[in-house]
């Protein structure tokens, strides 16, 4: 059997990332996510890491720009608000083609909002965040143990891509605890002959930098960066189906909504209902494969979120709207509950949408 320990979703980010070999973390503390920086805090200085609290947000992000450019795995975690402030600096290590691990531990807004979670920054974070053309790998864990094992996926993805992963979390599973494992995470390790590390007179410098001048050098490196988007599309969506065999309705969700929606499925399918979940386990790339299939069997869809209705968009696009897609949703830190996500089951079910 493997060895499980109890541990709190964020904190499990924090170990998961040491074990990933992040010796590296700058950061602001926020609510509901201070608990990675406290672990950190901890943690780093008995491994020889380094944990620095920043003056700021701001600070803390260009921090991780400048040890990300040495070559080392670093990340950085904060909540909503501080994320907003970040942006800037995840465009710049996007722009800089350097790796990062960002996370972002959800709660209610706009503004400051509350502290209760939510998925209301799902735009912010698929659809780029920063200014310029760009894009991040976004995860969406919807588990204390998916909190371990996509953060350290998150490195290895970061790395071999050279850009930045996001762990897209909320505050229910940030704080909940559950036994996990770590003895089937699988850590890699990625040669870095771009970094900032010292010529010794052996090779010429290294440069890590965003501007560019001339407008058609900047095309061509914006043209670049699309091309491996692309093979990203292709190669790394990641979902998870439940009972879509003969599923006549698709609930949507990720995160916690679906671990509600999961509930409400099984109390549908025991009314009769043929009823199915697709969770988008990364929300960029989007799983569009997945949906395609689905418009072609099942009859609607439901989009499950703790938010204004956002990754419903991305549903109707990758359905190419074949079919209706109705919204089930709580926002500003609240969660829909089973019955509320089966009362909508229950009216797709009739054809009221």
């Amino acid at each position: 059997m493997a060895e499980r320990i109890l541990m709190k979703g964020n904190e499990a980010i924090a170990e998961a990332a040491i074990r990933a070999g992040c010796r590296h973390y700058f950061g602001y503390p926020i609510t509901p996510q201070t608990e990675i920086a406290a672990y950190m805090a901890k943690k780093m200085p008995k491994i020889g890491g380094v944990f620095l609290q920043a003056e700021s947000e701001i600070a803390s992000i260009n921090m991780v720009y400048g040890a990300s450019a040495a070559g080392m795995r670093v990340m950085t975690s904060s909540s909503s608000p501080g994320i907003s402030l970040k942006t800037e600096g995840l465009s710049y290590i996007a722009g800089s083609d350097i790796p990062a691990l960002v996370v972002n531990v959800q709660r209610g807004g706009p503004g400051l909002g509350g502290i209760q979670p939510s998925q209301s920054d799902y735009f912010q974070a698929t659809k780029g965040g920063g200014h310029g053309d760009y894009r991040m790998i976004v995860l969406a864990p919807a588990s204390v143990q998916e909190m371990a094992s996509l953060t350290i996926k998150g490195f290895d993805l970061a790395d071999k891509y050279r850009m930045t992963s996001m762990i897209l979390a909320d505050g229910t599973i940030g704080q909940m605890m559950e036994p996990i494992s770590f003895e089937d995470v699988e850590i890699n390790s990625y040669e870095k002959p771009w970094a900032l590390t010292g010529t010794e007179c052996k090779r010429k410098h290294n440069v890590v930098n965003s501007l560019y001048l001339k407008p058609e050098e900047l095309e061509k490196k914006n043209f670049e960066r699309f091309e491996k988007y692309a093979e990203i599309e292709k190669n790394e969506a990641m979902w998870e189906e439940y009972m879509m065999d003969d599923a006549e309705i698709c609930v949507v969700a990720f995160g916690i909504a679906s671990r509600v929606a999961k509930n409400a499925v099984v109390a549908a399918r025991n009314e009769g209902i043929k009823v199915g979940l697709i969770r988008p386990i990364t929300l960029w790339p989007f799983p569009t494969a997945a949906f395609e299939a689905a418009a072609e069997k099942v009859n609607s869809f439901i989009s499950v979120e703790l938010s204004m209705g956002q990754m419903i968009d991305d549903v109707k696009l990758a359905t190419k709207c074949k079919k209706p897609v109705s919204l089930c949703n709580r926002a500003g830190g609240m969660i829909p509950s089973p019955d509320e996500i089966l009362e909508s089951i229950r009216n797709a079910k009739k054809g009221v949408l």
